[in-house]
């Protein structure tokens, strides 16, 4: 009698997703991070980058709808000033305050983009941001009521 293929797995009850609007917006801002990391991991390299999103579409000869990738424009977090990288950790197009009255992270050489924008996932996926997430976004106007 030959072994099943499914019992070579291991199967496990369904986890549960972060529902706490802490974990929803650590969650958001690392994939905003990582989208950073890669743009700078680009531009150290010498290479360009593209960020794609996907969006359905009609195809004009078949009238389906169909999935395509759409360049879309990301605005970088760092920039350049008197020789010196600098860092904008940013939610909801507002650059979240790390300590009292700086916004910025200075970087130093560009080399080191990638490696402080990890730094800054790590301390994010730590929970170290989640007051100056909070205090961003109950300051939307979504949360206003």
């Amino acid at each position: 009698m030959t072994k099943s293929i499914l019992s070579s797995l291991k199967a496990v009850s369904r986890p549960e997703k972060s529902t706490t609007p802490e974990a929803k917006r650590r969650e958001k801002l690392i994939s905003r991070l990582q989208i950073q990391l890669e743009m700078a991991t680009a531009m150290v390299n010498g290479e360009s980058y593209t960020c794609y999103k996907e969006k359905w579409q009609k195809n004009e000869e078949t009238g389906q709808q169909e999935k395509v990738k759409v360049a879309k424009k990301v605005s970088p977090w760092f920039y350049s000033r008197n020789g010196q990288y600098y860092l904008e950790v940013r939610f909801a197009n507002k650059p979240l305050e790390l300590s009292k009255g700086n916004h910025a992270i200075e970087v130093g050489d560009k080399e080191n983009l990638p490696t402080v924008i990890e730094t800054v996932i790590d301390a994010t996926a730590n929970g170290e941001l989640d007051k100056a997430l909070e205090v961003v976004s109950s300051n939307l106007p979504i949360n206003k009521a």
